[in-house]
């Protein structure tokens, strides 16, 4: 069996990839509404071929300390403009220059921005992904320099956003060994199995006495018994790692 056997690969799909990037996002101390802005960015980054979730395993602990407000526009004339990213990861610049394209474009009719000062710029790529879900036709020359034209949205993704199209229906083939990692390093996000944990998980809470606070049509079969107390010869390993 070589490296590149499929037993060695997993078809992970968008609904699991973008589920792990949230869970690690959120924990680098950003605020909610903009981890979510970041989440599918790791997606397309393995799509294209580029870091994808071996650079988020390599960069996480670097990302706990990102200062996305560091971003500036260093000068802007016409349609065209050049943006320091901070010294911040592409990623967390991205949300920022797809705004400021789709705002360029809008008043010009096309847009030119070169970015400097970026952590990892080869994944500045993932626009040209990404900009056709806001109406962008994106190139992105010599690793630094974004050039934009208008493309009309008409409501289907698989004309919109081909790529994340392609995805939905086939997936992505990644490591096993490195997907697990991923899977285990998102789990850290979790609050950790417990009864009272377990009372407050979903749409209800459920008191001690069984008494449910919250959802009320219980008729769904719904068996809360292992609710109110540890389940019966559960282990302290069961229990955490559930």
């Amino acid at each position: 069996m070589t490296a590149s056997s499929p037993e060695h690969f997993l078809r992970v799909m968008p609904r699991e990839m973008r589920l792990m990037s949230e869970r690690i996002f959120s924990m680098t101390g950003q605020p909610k509404g903009f981890f979510l802005a970041v989440q599918d960015m790791v997606m397309y980054s393995q799509k294209l071929g580029l870091g994808g979730f071996a650079l988020l395993e390599k960069r996480f602990e670097s990302l706990r300390n990102a200062r996305p407000e560091k971003t500036t526009v260093l000068s802007e004339q016409g349609s065209a403009m050049r943006f320091d990213g901070g010294g911040q990861h592409a990623w967390f610049v991205l949300p920022a220059l797809i705004d400021l394209l789709g705002e360029l474009a809008a008043r010009f009719g096309e847009a030119e921005i070169t970015v400097v000062n970026v952590v990892d710029p080869d994944e500045l790529k993932i626009a040209t992904g990404l900009g056709g879900r806001t109406g962008l036709a994106v190139t992105f020359e010599d690793r630094a320099t974004f050039r934009v034209k208008p493309r009309p949205i008409i409501g289907a993704v698989k004309h919109d956003d081909p790529l994340l199209w392609d995805v939905l229906e086939n997936g992505l083939q990644i490591e096993a060994e490195l997907w697990w990692r991923i899977y285990y390093l998102a789990k850290k996000a979790l609050a950790p199995d417990s009864v009272v944990s377990r009372r407050h998980a979903g749409p209800m809470i459920v008191n001690p006495d069984g008494t449910v606070i919250g959802r009320k049509d219980n008729d769904d079969d719904t068996d809360i018994s292992f609710l109110m107390k540890p389940r019966a010869l559960e282990t302290q390993t069961e229990s955490t790692n559930s």
